[in-house]
């Protein structure tokens, strides 16, 4: 069956009209018509025609073997290991797939569909591409050779069709309802919020989720490399997404180019997706310069980790600041540094709560007021000290 597959698909490629655009109903039509005639020769049951049909359909117009996946809401990711290693993450375990691409070649026209998605490029000159997929905001990396050693890897990043509230997190037990209304409370007051943790432990999630407190009367400005943040109820919403260097001479449009167009943009919050690069130096400066309410993510093993790394990111851009003023702008700038985690048992939790308490010995000093204690427990470990933006914001009494 699965040379008939082949077969059938180069005939149908060989005789649609490939100079105009054709609706999903003419390629269908001719799908069958291919069928048929194998059909003819070789008796196929009306299951198996029906789901060579779709196989064929995905291939030529869909994601391939790969898109009964992208619609299986229980799966979180798709890792393609070149043509015969394809695993998946569903319900949160890694399982290989048993599936492969036969020919491998399908495998190359995958990547390259994907990448026309976006008017991307991705080759051997440019062989790493970061991108998304436009009808479901999942975001795709392609590495090919020679960076990638062997063949070529596409790693799928699923999000939810409908967004992960609040709610939910508090009932998947990722933080406690009293967490969630401190939260609250200092979303809505304007904390400039920097939310840390390792790779899927579900920092855009809980990012995403965050925005649910943000006032509906305010602007709210989103800065991702891939748009992924589903913020909702902002009516005066504008989203900004990164653009890579390409081939045809668009030219690179970087996450610190659009941090700095952003402040001239008349922002009330700036919330950025990741934080990874020079742009933190952008970022710093506008927290320190009446930016209130601003939040972000990036990759950190821990709170106090993730004020090295602010440091180490604003270093990278190559301006020439004394460490101790860097350090200065980020006790000054970041209030709130939540960190999150992922458990043996594969949940996800918030595992700290910081709040940045000046400077000691040279080093930024992050005060704990919550920490998880394990077993679905977090203890309260500390007031919260800095109080003026509750008090002005009516959250608290002077």
């Amino acid at each position: 069956m699965d040379g008939a597959e082949e077969l059938i698909r180069q005939s149908v490629l060989s005789k649609i009209d490939l100079s105009r655009t054709l609706c999903d109903d003419e390629v269908l039509s001719q799908i069958r018509t291919e069928i048929c005639a194998i059909a003819s020769e070789y008796p196929i049951s009306v299951e198996k025609r029906k789901k060579l049909e779709k196989k064929i359909f995905n291939s030529l117009r869909r994601l391939d073997i790969i898109e009964d996946f992208l619609e299986d809401d229980a799966v979180s990711e798709i890792m393609i290991n070149g043509p015969d290693h394809i695993f998946i993450e569903k319900n949160g375990e890694i399982i290989e797939t048993g599936l492969t691409f036969r020919p491998p070649e399908r495998l190359l026209d995958l990547i390259q569909h994907i990448a026309g998605k976006e008017n991307k490029v991705v080759n051997e000159t440019r062989p790493i591409l970061d991108t998304r997929l436009p009808e479901s905001g999942a975001r795709v990396n392609i590495v090919l050779p020679p960076a990638a050693v062997d063949c070529g890897i596409i790693t799928i990043r699923k999000f939810p069709k409908d967004p992960i509230t609040m709610e939910k997190l508090i009932r998947y037990k990722t933080l406690s309802r009293e967490i969630a209304e401190f939260l609250k409370d200092l979303v809505e007051a304007g904390y400039n919020i920097m939310i840390s943790g390792g790779t899927s432990s579900g920092k855009t999630t809980f990012l995403n989720a965050l925005t649910e407190y943000v006032p509906r009367s305010e602007r709210v400005i989103t800065i991702e490399d891939s748009a992924e943040l589903q913020v909702r109820g902002i009516a005066d919403l504008v989203r900004l997404e990164s653009r890579q260097r390409s081939l045809d001479g668009n030219l690179e449009i970087s996450i610190r180019d659009l941090v700095k167009t952003s402040l001239r943009m008349r922002p009330d919050r700036i919330i950025i997706g990741e934080c990874r690069g020079a742009e933190a130096l952008e970022l710093l400066q506008a927290l320190n310069t009446g930016h209130d309410g601003t939040m972000g993510t990036l990759h950190a093993n821990s709170a106090e980790d993730t004020a090295a790394r602010i440091e180490t990111m604003v270093l990278q851009g190559g301006i020439d600041l004394p460490v101790r003023a860097i350090r200065q702008q980020i006790v000054s700038g970041i209030d709130i540094f939540i960190h999150l985690g992922r458990m043996r048992d594969r949940s996800r939790k918030l595992l700290e709560i910081r709040e940045t308490d000046g400077i000691a010995d040279g080093e930024v000093r992050l005060r704990p007021l919550y920490l998880y204690k394990g077993d679905g427990v977090w203890k309260k470990e500390g007031e919260l000290k800095k109080r003026e933006k509750l008090i002005r914001s009516g959250h608290l009494s002077a």
